[in-house]
């Protein structure tokens, strides 16, 4: 999961301006607030307490590329999707038939809203991130992915808007996707025996992590530093570090998000035996050109691998926690 765009994160960061669960039986229906489909209609109340009530359930449904992703996951396939990046290309969609789906932006913010409406979509779902790690919502801003809060309007007076929160707990934001699935037609079933793979997956990884004793680093990098990730900030990384990754937390309080280094500073990071590097901004090579960098111990091991951010659904993530433990049976220890 990715709380912002990188590029706005960046720039938020450099300037020091920051804007923006318990685990069931796994054939136990996931938990929370139960959405009403009828001959009455069809209601749901989202993550931020937002109720959208239509005549029947929304069968056709738009959105960012990350809700949509947990939604495919569920078999609800979106009729257009816009995203952060070129969304023809998000290898995330691998696996999916998209033949169907309109891409109607593939730069944060950038929405084709012509094109959006030629869709005709019941609903639009998109996420919102909290400002703080109290999970406080900033109602004055717009929706993630949204350029801002007119165009948010001009995007409700095409389809109604549902979020989903993005923040805390990683199994928090895991049943909340998996609702809104059900709530939108997702088979039971199926969504059960999603999370049956994902608690197998997770104690797999509970496993691996533990006899590895192996310590990990989650960044980005580009040309002003290194921005490490607060595992506890970021749902992914807090469901990761619950199942006993150990992440570098160098300063678990101070700002949210992000630990900043630049690279005159960048010694501090070079504790982890793995890094687990963002695909954006700089990669190995760029890491290796960097004097106070290049002499890292995970760096110089080879020991460095894509940070794959994963739609928060159960099948997605079974698949990420499964590649995480293979990162780690097949690394080994080169701090002290």
């Amino acid at each position: 999961m990715n709380p912002r765009t990188l590029t706005s994160v960046v720039a938020a960061a450099v300037t020091s301006v920051l804007v923006l669960a318990g685990c069931a039986a796994p054939s136990a229906p996931v938990a929370g607030a139960s959405p009403s489909s009828s001959a009455a209609g069809w209601s749901y109340t989202d993550d931020i307490g937002n109720t959208v009530t239509l005549a029947q359930r929304p069968a056709r449904i738009a959105g960012f590329t990350d809700q949509a992703l947990s939604l495919f996951s569920y078999g609800i396939a979106p009729v257009a999707v816009f995203g952060r990046t070129d969304v023809a290309t998000d290898t995330r969609f691998g696996g999916f038939d998209t033949s169907a789906m309109k891409i109607v932006g593939n730069s944060y913010g950038e929405i084709n809203l012509e094109a959006l409406a030629q869709a005709k979509p019941d609903l639009i779902v998109t996420g919102v991130y909290p400002t703080d790690r109290a999970g406080t919502i900033d109602s004055t801003q717009p929706y993630y992915g949204l350029k801002d809060r007119e165009q948010q309007a001009k995007l409700a007076a095409i389809a109604p808007i549902v979020t989903v929160k993005v923040g805390g707990a990683g199994r928090d934001l895991l049943a909340s996707n998996a609702r809104l699935a059900i709530a939108l037609g997702a088979d039971q079933a199926k969504v059960d025996a999603d999370k049956a793979g994902f608690e197998k997956a997770a104690a797999n990884l509970t496993t691996v992590a533990k006899s590895s004793g192996l310590k990990v680093s989650a960044m980005y990098a580009d040309a002003n530093g290194i921005y490490l990730v607060k595992p506890e900030d970021e749902p992914e990384t807090q469901l990761y570090k619950s199942l006993g990754v150990d992440y570098t937390e160098l300063n678990p309080g101070g700002d949210y998000y992000w630990d900043i280094y630049s690279w005159e500073n960048a010694g501090k990071v070079k504790v982890a035996d793995i890094i687990l590097l963002s695909d954006e901004g700089y990669q190995v090579e760029d890491l290796r050109k960097q004097k106070t960098f290049a002499d890292d111990p995970a760096l110089v091991a080879g020991q460095v691998y894509e940070r794959r951010v994963a739609p928060m659904s159960y099948s997605a993530q079974a698949k990420n926690l499964d590649v995480l433990a293979g990162y780690l049976g097949s690394s080994k220890k080169v701090t002290s």
